[in-house]
């Protein structure tokens, strides 16, 4: 295909307005589900920076508090891994959070070439603070968004994440 086809397909309207397309085989944009999970992390995270902006922590920095506060310590890969964010970024993270007293790391006693990470008195203050604004933001969502459609969400969601992490669908993959 020359690069005057290749123009014209690409150019190619519909009497709608809107773009025809050679990938007939392909789902709209609209209706891509990465795209859609996306946009709905945008509009949901656009309710809680503002409140974590004020407090100097940034949405990750936020979670990384959040998954410590509910266990004793973590290894920096757990960490990572409980907070869905890759291990260079929660390395940079522990260190901001440990330079201001929000976090300790110290080494593991069964393994010295991990250290643990721990939240302090100072964090846990510090979520206790947080808390009603986050609660509230979460209020916010759920009025808007209603409290069946929310329960309903996070449950198709954790489906979600189950069915797709489920290692026997992945031997089962037809791709």
């Amino acid at each position: 295909m020359n690069s005057s086809s290749k123009t014209k397909l690409s150019n190619a309207k519909s009497k709608s307005g809107q773009r025809t397309s050679p990938l007939t085989s392909l789902r709209r944009f609209d209706r891509s589900l990465p795209m859609s999970l996306l946009k709905a992390h945008e509009a949901v995270l656009r309710t809680f920076i503002p409140h974590l902006r004020a407090h100097d922590l940034s949405s990750q920095q936020w979670r990384v508090m959040r998954a410590l506060a509910e266990v004793d310590a973590l290894d920096v890969s757990e960490l990572a891994d409980a907070c869905s964010l890759l291990r260079p970024s929660v390395s940079r993270i522990v260190q901001n959070l440990e330079g201001r007293g929000i976090i300790d790391r110290r080494p593991c006693e069964r393994d010295s070439r991990r250290s643990l990470v721990k939240i302090t008195d100072k964090g846990l203050n510090m979520i206790a603070q947080i808390a009603p604004e986050s609660e509230s933001r979460y209020d916010y969502i759920e009025s808007r968004f209603g409290a069946k459609n929310l329960t309903q969400l996070y449950e198709l969601l954790h489906e979600l994440v189950d069915a797709l992490d489920d290692p026997a669908a992945e031997s089962a993959d037809p791709l």
